[in-house]
């Protein structure tokens, strides 16, 4: 498949990195010089320097015999004229921008706009992506990360073990029969900073991050039973009342139990749009950063403190502060992935990187169409793939033990006419069924040859 994607920040390279592993052919076109020459420089990709949008510079790029077109940068202008150049002049029969605007969005998503005028086939809105995931990470405030799978039948849990946590120094084959009944599996573990999906005699430590996948109905017990215990988040402080805030509070507040939202807005515009917006929450105009106000704001008596203001920094600072304040669970947002190893040290629960979402946003959308779900893990070191499996699969009508998986791939779950099966050796994996497979990056291209999905990609 010949793709070319516009932007080469950290989204458009993930993409283009994940795409040019597997041998499809990639043309990154960025404004910036130096970005595309590192684009070059590390990947096995082509690339052009020039306005996306400017139908010269997408012919150089190949636009007349390409598949696919990725409108990544960071305008939502540009990208937004890109797809339709790429779809006036040179007939691009895929077309996926990245837009943030809410205005836009609020447009787009209307059918009519988008069906007759505007020839985008697929929107990524990256603060809906993330106001999703805060969610979740509100939802399971025991795990410092968590996503859904199996139409919500099971969740990969992320969880720092900690010193009481029963179960560490236990082999994994241990756990199964300690706990026979258990539908979970650890399908991966990161170590002094390494990640590597573990092996039946493997055994947890005390400072591991492990990733569990459990049917959501064992998801508390799962916790439970690695020294976890899920708290109902009642109060909740956001930080930013920005699109990201501003979405999360309006989530919120549908909720049927109650749920007591203050939002925390430094510009003055902002804060009196989220005021207009909301009807339950408290809106207070200041900065987060101000003791006072956070005192103001009760924080001492929060159950959560969510941090989504546009700035890293501000973002880790508020959540410890929070923290030295009472506040008993700390949830930032971190754009730059170099500073995620000061989440364990500075005792932040959990982080959202708005890279990874989008990322795992847009592969799910360019993989065939037998892909219901991509997820990607840390700085795209591993993804967990959900897919259909079809009958000319390699692995159909085989039992697991059979597969000759590779090495760094587990299967967390399968779903069967509906119901979800915690995989064992001996169990059969049939056409149709829904298998859930965490894998390191490396091994993503093999896992799709077993799957037969990356023989037509729309």
């Amino acid at each position: 498949m010949k793709v070319i994607i516009c932007g080469a920040g950290q989204v458009g390279w993930q993409i283009a990195r994940h795409l040019s592993g597997e041998k499809n052919d990639v043309t990154v076109v960025d404004n910036n010089p130096e970005l595309v020459r590192r684009a070059t420089d590390t990947l096995d990709v082509q690339g052009i320097a020039g306005h996306a949008s400017y139908p010269d510079v997408l012919d150089r790029a190949g636009a007349r015999d390409a598949d696919m077109i990725i409108a990544a940068t960071h305008s939502d202008e540009v990208n937004m004229v890109t797809c339709q150049v790429a779809h006036s002049v040179f007939a691009v029969q895929r077309k996926i921008a990245r837009l943030r605007a809410q205005s836009y969005l609020d447009a787009i998503y209307s059918d009519l706009y988008r069906r007759d005028h505007l020839p985008i086939d697929v929107v990524i809105s990256p603060e809906k992506e993330v106001a999703e995931a805060a969610l979740q990470r509100l939802a399971a405030p025991a795990a410092f990360d968590t996503e859904s799978f199996l139409e919500g039948r099971a969740q990969l849990l992320g969880i720092t073990i900690g010193d009481d946590c029963p179960v560490i120094n236990t082999p994994l084959r241990q756990l199964t029969d300690l706990f026979s009944t258990l539908r979970a599996v650890v399908v991966g573990i990161r170590r002094d900073g390494v990640l590597f999906v573990p092996s039946a005699g493997d055994q947890i430590f005390a400072g591991d991050d492990c990733y569990i996948f459990a049917i959501t109905q064992d998801a508390t017990r799962t916790l439970e039973i690695f020294g976890k215990k899920n708290s109902k988040q009642e109060r909740i402080v956001i930080i930013g009342g920005g699109n990201v805030g501003l979405g999360v509070a309006k989530a919120l507040e549908t909720r049927t139990e109650r749920v007591r939202v203050k939002v925390i807005e430094k510009n003055r515009s902002i804060a009196e749009n989220a005021a207009d917006s909301l009807d339950r929450t408290i809106v207070l105009h200041g900065d987060g950063l101000d003791s006072a106000l956070l005192e103001e704001a009760n924080i001492g008596n929060a159950d959560a403190v969510l941090a989504v203001t546009d700035d890293d920094k501000t973002n880790i600072l508020v959540s410890v502060r929070a923290k030295e304040l009472g506040c008993p669970m700390a949830i930032c947002l971190v754009n730059d992935p170099t500073l995620v190893p000061l989440m364990a040290p500075l005792h932040i629960d959990a982080y959202i990187n708005p890279r990874a979402t989008t990322v795992s946003s847009i592969l799910r959308h360019i993989r065939h169409g037998r892909v219901r779900g991509v997820y990607s893990i840390g700085d795209a070191e591993a993804e967990v793939i959900e897919a259909q499996v079809l009958g000319t699969s390699p692995i159909a009508g085989q039992q697991i033990k059979d597969i000759s998986f590779p090495e760094g791939t587990m299967i967390g779950g399968l779903m069967k006419q509906g119901k979800f099966v915690k995989p064992v050796g001996d169990t059969r994996i049939e056409e149709g069924d829904v298998i859930a497979i965490f894998a390191m990056s490396p091994d993503v291209p093999e896992v799709e040859r077993l799957l037969q999905v990356s023989i037509d990609f729309f």
